[in-house]
């Protein structure tokens, strides 16, 4: 798909692995997910401009790389979005954290929007958009809507999982907007569900059904 990049490195892939198994422990569900996020994070801001700037080392002046223009901001998709915040900040910790709240009606399978907030000045900054199913691209599609309504012009979307049925509906929609995953597993079932997937990623972050 012409528009999503699959992150195949083998400690990404590892760790999907291990994610995937059922009988993985809530606590051991919520680390992983907190370690493959970094990594995640890692390969969606490989390409972050810089700039360079005069700096003193304990032994010589230098010009040195920093990162160039406002601070990025991380958009969860409540809830299952904070498990991959929350790790993406342990590497930018000054990034701002936007809040998109939906959930999917599990008779539509449509999203259903409950909360909104998002920093300034959105049209200055990179969003990453960040959840981790891609699924029926329903929930995605809507959270780039709304954050392109509130300014936002670059941005990126970021999952764990996708399903090829939610990329082309993403795509559809939003093509200007680059999805990145650790993979694109086979299809949607009859429910909306990924297969094989790793089942609902909310209820194994937070140990609810």
């Amino acid at each position: 798909m012409p528009n999503a990049t699959v992150i195949d490195h083998p400690l990404v892939q590892h760790k999907l692995t291990l994610m995937r198994e059922k009988d993985r422990s809530t606590a051991s569900f919520r680390l992983l997910l907190r370690e493959i996020s970094l990594l995640l994070a890692y390969e969606v801001t490989r390409d972050l401009p810089v700039e360079l700037v005069d700096i003193e080392t304990p032994v010589a002046p230098m010009r040195a790389p920093k990162l160039a223009g406002k601070k990025l901001v991380f958009a969860s998709i409540l809830r299952a979005g904070n498990g991959l915040v929350d790790g993406m900040l342990d590497l930018v910790p000054s990034a701002r954290v936007a809040h998109v709240g939906l959930y999917r009606d599990h008779e539509t399978l449509q999203p259903v929007r409950y909360f909104f907030k998002a920093p300034a000045e959105l049209c200055d900054r990179l969003v990453i958009v960040v959840d981790p199913m891609l699924a029926t691209g329903n929930s995605a599609v809507d959270a780039v809507q709304e954050l392109k309504d509130a300014g936002a012009k670059d941005l990126r979307f970021l999952c764990l999982l996708a399903a090829p049925e939610g990329i082309a509906r993403f795509e559809a929609v939003h093509p200007e907007v680059p999805v990145y995953t650790a993979a694109i597993d086979e299809k949607l079932n009859e429910h909306g569900y990924i297969v094989p997937g790793l089942g609902d990623a909310g209820d194994r972050l937070y140990g609810t059904k």
